[in-house]
């Protein structure tokens, strides 16, 4: 029986193919400026793309003479690619063509549900091609080579394999910080993101670094995890593994919180959100609070801004976008660091799912033209 995988696109094709995928919809002129490629060179591109069924016309573009050309786009034989965050309490996804079109999202409050919701969206996918590629986001390092961590390694394998993707699915893994930051460089604010750092302040802490538009996860795929930065550094004190997490992370603050509260600060607050909505609204106990918090993480800022100087701190996750944090990490940072512009994700929630779908169709791309 002859082999049915398709045949790897010529080196022209695969490079006008990832660029067309970039530009969503394009002339063979606009692609051969952007690939700098010969006219001959793409229109015997597309020929041989439109052969394939990968791309398809689109319309039709009429310069200022009156000259027209055929737009190009990519045609669902290209295929889609699927997007996990797999948290620590809940599941989303994201599935996009790979183009980056939107096809289908989705959120389950229930990871004992995120099987059977992933295995629907998949399902209802059965008409726009074949699924290049997944990336799933994980809260745990992703080792370069498992066997240096057996016990990390299985978390996340266990995580991967709770979403019951089908065996020839190409799953890829990503720390969901790292996701996040490669989010921030693809959809956060205007401005010059070549170098920053995203600081992830939430249930835990964590940072992505991002230099020269390139993501850094280091040699052991361990670049940002701050958890295990040396914490308490003081006289008579012993660090702790990953102690600096335990202070600044929302089981930390909370805890802090129940040590001070006294009876005549009112009911306890039950979250962070409560205590930082209580300072807000000038309580005397819950804005000192939250003024030591943020002074806090302004040290780690400051830390991180110490070695990589990145000019640029994007503060994240369900504390760290609070605007009285911002404030005193700005404070901080003033204090203590080079100067050291602060900004606040404006991605919510969302970061890590985004960043996830980026490198999805990275690997997407990659697997036509390479035809993996």
């Amino acid at each position: 029986m002859a082999s049915t995988r398709p045949a790897r696109p010529s080196e022209s094709a695969g490079e006008v193919f990832a660029q067309l995928a970039r530009l969503v919809r394009a002339t063979r002129p606009q692609l051969a400026t952007a690939c700098e490629l010969s006219k001959p060179t793409v229109s015997t591109a597309m020929a041989e793309l439109e052969s394939a069924g990968l791309v398809a016309r689109d319309g039709t573009a009429y310069g200022a003479t009156g000259r027209s050309a055929a737009v190009y786009r990519l045609a669902p034989a290209a295929g889609w690619v699927l997007a996990v965050d797999r948290g620590h309490t809940q599941v989303s996804f994201r599935a996009t063509a790979l183009d980056g079109t939107l096809l289908d999202e989705g959120q389950s409050a229930r990871l004992d549900r995120a099987g059977s919701m992933i295995g629907s969206a998949l399902r209802r996918r059965t008409a726009d091609g074949p699924l290049r590629a997944a990336v799933v986001a994980v809260s745990d390092v992703v080792l370069p080579d498992p066997a240096a961590d057996p016990v990390t390694a299985e978390r996340v394998a266990q995580a991967v394999s709770g979403l019951r993707l089908a065996p020839d699915v190409p799953v890829a893994v990503e720390n969901n910080v790292n996701c996040a930051a490669i989010a921030e460089l693809h959809d956060g604010g205007d401005g010059d993101r070549e170098t920053f750092v995203y600081l992830q302040v939430g249930v835990g802490i964590g940072a992505g670094i991002v230099i020269g538009r390139r993501l850094v996860r280091g040699r052991n795929g361990a670049a940002g995890e701050i958890a295990r930065l040396a914490y308490p550094w003081a006289d008579g004190q012993e660090p702790g593994h990953e102690a600096l997490e335990a202070r600044l992370g929302s089981p930390g603050l909370m805890r802090r919180v129940g040590a001070v509260w006294r009876a005549g600060d009112g009911p306890l607050p039950g979250d962070p959100e409560a205590v930082f909505a209580l300072a807000a609204e000038g309580h005397a106990r819950a804005a000192e609070l939250v003024a030591q918090h943020a002074g806090e993480v302004g040290k780690l800022a400051v830390s991180l801004s110490s070695v990589l100087d990145p000019g640029l701190v994007i503060l994240g996750g369900g504390v760290g976008r609070n605007p009285l944090l911002t404030d005193g990490v700005r404070r901080t940072l003033a204090a203590l660091s080079w100067p050291t512009k602060v900004e606040v994700s404006t991605l919510g929630e969302r970061a890590t799912v985004l960043g996830a779908a980026h490198l999805a169709r990275e690997h997407g791309i990659n697997a036509v033209v390479t035809a993996a």
